[in-house]
């Protein structure tokens, strides 16, 4: 009688096939870092909401030929009343110039208190200045040219973990 050969994997085979699939997985998902990836979004969301900020505060001061407020602001919350009050905010009277959405302060409020707004009047007592900075979460952000002011727009001389470095527009 001839002995038939049986064809399949060994158990060792399939172990080191598992183990190979195992390594690569996780050398993948340390590449792509999804936390990083998260950070990375709200980020870019924090900096297209400060730049539109910005732009509508410098296109607010073109037409009306001022900022909205009458004294100096230092790293102020885009979050505190004072900046989103339905009536008196400084936000609010962009968007009701029609220089911001609408609906603005709504789709932007979970990000609203992690950006700071900062004018300071010159030496002649002009408000013609403006900054608007948030703190970078993202490494890649953080390591960013622009991420390189204090929560006022001042340029910060050195970034470290007890004075982080923001992302200004100004």
């Amino acid at each position: 009688m001839k002995n038939k050969a049986i064809s399949g994997f060994t158990l060792i085979e399939l172990l080191v096939v598992i183990a190979l699939l195992g390594a690569l997985f996780v050398g993948i998902l340390a590449t792509i870092d999804p936390l990083e990836q998260l950070k990375k979004g709200t980020d870019t969301t924090r900096r297209n909401i400060t730049t539109e900020i910005y732009n509508g505060m410098l296109q607010y001061y073109s037409v009306i030929n001022s900022f909205p407020w009458t004294a100096d602001i230092n790293a102020l919350a885009a979050s505190d009343p004072s900046m989103t009050n339905a009536v008196t905010g400084y936000i609010t009277k962009v968007v009701s110039a029609g220089e911001l959405k609408t609906e603005f302060i709504s789709l932007a409020s979970s990000n609203l208190n992690r950006i700071f707004l900062t004018s300071t009047a010159d030496s002649l007592g002009f408000r013609q200045n403006l900054s608007v900075c948030y703190l970078p979460d993202a490494k890649s952000f953080r390591m960013d040219a622009n991420a390189k002011y204090g929560i006022n727009g001042v340029i910060s001389s050195g970034c470290a973990v007890t004075s982080p470095c923001y992302w200004c527009v100004k």
